[in-house]
């Protein structure tokens, strides 16, 4: 589901690959976040782009999947690895660039939140569609992409929000022209990060980290998760994904 590669400068580049729209199953939202976890001990590693391969960087969490495993299974497993995978970003010991292209879907754009550096093309569409999918969790992550009014009405409306307003605000580094570019972007920047003192770089990643108080994120996110699984348990999430499954609605990666 995902293929990586240490390239000679010390860049290791994580390429996620599920077809047809790279929606993260629970299995790949583990094994990310166990890949990412093993960089601290890498010292060979400077620096870690995570892109994708396909239409589009994430469709988000497999809901197929969740409503097919039994009792609350499904929705406990994603939410758990939407989690680890948002923490294990956040506190990668290196540097973080995402590159994301075309469509960035709910826990998608919970990753491209908690990474350090976002590498996007134009027109690429961030969607908290949480609240289609009887969901409330993801403002932690999401307010590292734009400020809280625009991260409140990007969740109560689902409505995309474009790479190019994400860039106006600052918190897309490069913004290039074409999905084909994205990925040597995202490497032409994790080269330019990777060339600095490896020490000084993980050490300012953490300085970083508790600057922000990144700590907190596992806090914040099982407290927005509790209202999520209130609605499984009402029943209301689950209507919300069957819609989706049945194609009573569209879909946010078309």
């Amino acid at each position: 589901m995902f293929r990586e590669e240490l390239h000679e400068d010390g860049v290791l580049e994580i390429v996620i690959d599920r077809p047809p729209v790279n929606a993260f199953s629970i299995g790949l939202l583990h094994d990310l976040a166990a890949r990412l976890g093993r960089v601290a001990g890498e010292t060979e590693v400077r620096a870690v782009v995570v892109r994708a391969d396909g239409r589009g960087f994430c469709g988000g969490g497999d809901v197929k999947e969740v409503e097919a495993l039994p009792g609350f299974e499904g929705i406990l497993g994603q939410s758990s690895g939407s989690m680890t995978l948002s923490l294990a970003v956040l506190q990668c010991a290196v540097p973080v660039i995402a590159g994301i292209h075309n469509y960035c879907v709910g826990v998608g754009a919970l990753v491209a939140g908690s990474a350090d550096i976002i590498v996007a093309s134009r027109g690429t569409r961030f969607v908290m569609a949480e609240i289609d999918n009887g969901a409330t969790a993801g403002a932690v992550q999401a307010l590292k992409l734009m400020p809280e009014k625009r991260v409140r009405a990007a969740m109560m409306t689902a409505d995309p929000v474009l790479a190019e307003e994400l860039h106006a605000l600052g918190t897309i580094y490069r913004l290039v022209e074409t999905p084909e570019a994205v990925a040597a972007e995202a490497r032409a920047v994790a080269a330019r990060v990777a060339s600095k003192s490896p020490q000084a770089m993980r050490r300012l990643k953490t300085s970083l980290g508790n600057t922000t108080k990144a700590h907190e994120m596992m806090a914040q996110y099982r407290a927005e998760m509790s209202y999520t699984y209130e609605l499984n348990i009402l029943g209301e999430a689950s209507a919300g994904r069957t819609a989706f499954i049945e194609g009573k609605r569209g879909s946010y990666a078309d």
